[in-house]
């Protein structure tokens, strides 16, 4: 049985949200293991709360836990019992491990990653990729979303390959439509870099590429992945993210305003709540990091136990379905910067 590593320990919520949000996945699944690294008792203290199947989870004793107040690359090489850091070298060496899921500190698990599992050959630079709710139903991903601010167009050649993979592997798309997010649609927008990443994706033959693509259209536009560098693409995440608690709280004002309204929201209150489910991306999961020679799913910081819960499964979906072997598979059709890396 395959089994999904899960950093007790990292978050807001942690260990409580975290715990059950990785039991809840268990329920949904009966095809995994779980694999909680963290402070022992304060691990079991929350498992006492439900009934689950003792057999399908173990718990991995850490002394250490790495915070957001402490310097990414000192507390991965200095903090080697912490829960985020015995849950990676988990990932990296026993092979039942199909994923790892951590809401802590983000630069430490992409510090964590990139020592501890490792880059895939020919990967120029990994990269944060969540998955964004559109008005299809279904979701866009949207790749680099932070951990790239300056890139190359062969980067963003790469990222487009990465999360073409990511698609398939996870979410059983065939040929994902792959977009490059710039200021305009028409093929010359955009600065030296998108042009020039724009002219390298318009030759690639494993890739479905749309061309140029809005802001707008990660939600609204008919393509599966965006590919963006790292600080456009966490702009627009973070621009997505507030657009979302902003049409909430608007919602709520408007309809606690007066008795009426009231009223109309009680008539309404389904296709409320199912618009204000539509907007929250965290019901997808968190954001992949693309690129490793394993899979790494880093949740939101603040992520509750429903968050939590679509992380396990998108790992366990994501290493089940191959991902790995389909990010080396393709970048060995496309040879898209290889051996070219300045890291």
């Amino acid at each position: 049985m395959r089994k999904i590593v899960v950093d007790a320990m990292g978050g807001d919520h942690a260990p409580a949200e975290i715990v059950k949000g990785a039991l809840d996945a268990l329920r949904q699944r009966k095809d995994f293991s779980l694999v909680l690294t963290g402070d022992e008792n304060l691990v079991g203290f929350e498992l006492a709360k439900y009934r689950y199947d003792p057999s399908r989870v173990e718990v991995v004793h850490c002394s250490e836990v790495i915070t957001n107040d402490d310097v990414p690359t000192r507390a991965v090489r200095a903090k080697r019992d912490s829960s985020l850091v015995v849950g990676l070298k988990l990932l990296k060496e026993d092979k039942d491990v199909a994923g790892f899921v951590s809401a802590g500190s983000t630069g430490a698990v992409l510090t964590g990653g990139i020592i501890h599992i490792g880059r895939i050959k020919g990967v120029l630079r990994p990269a944060l990729c969540p998955a964004i709710p559109n008005v299809r139903g279904t979701m866009t991903l949207l790749c680099d979303c932070g951990a790239n601010a300056e890139c190359k167009p062969a980067y963003l050649a790469q990222f487009a390959i990465m999360a073409t993979a990511y698609a398939r592997a996870a979410y059983g798309i065939a040929a994902p439509r792959v977009g490059l997010l710039s200021n305009g649609t028409e093929e010359h927008k955009g600065d030296p870099l998108h042009q020039e990443a724009h002219a390298l994706l318009k030759e690639m033959k494993n890739i479905d590429f749309a061309g140029n693509v809005e802001g707008r259209d990660i939600m609204y536009g008919d393509v599966d992945v965006v590919v963006s560098d790292g600080f456009s693409g966490n702009v627009a995440l973070k621009a997505i993210e507030g657009c979302g608690k902003t049409v909430g709280d608007l919602l709520k004002a408007e309809f606690s305003s007066t008795f009426g309204a009231k009223l109309g929201y009680l008539a309404a209150r389904k296709h409320i709540l199912g618009l204000k489910n539509m907007l929250d991306y965290s019901r997808l999961g968190g954001s992949v990091f693309l690129g490793l020679r394993g899979v790494v799913v880093k949740s939101h910081g603040s992520s509750k136990a429903r968050s939590i819960t679509a992380s396990v499964l998108q790992a366990l979906d994501a290493g089940c379905g191959g991902l790995i072997e389909n990010i080396s598979a393709l970048l060995e059709q496309e040879g898209v910067g290889r051996g070219s890396d300045d890291a």
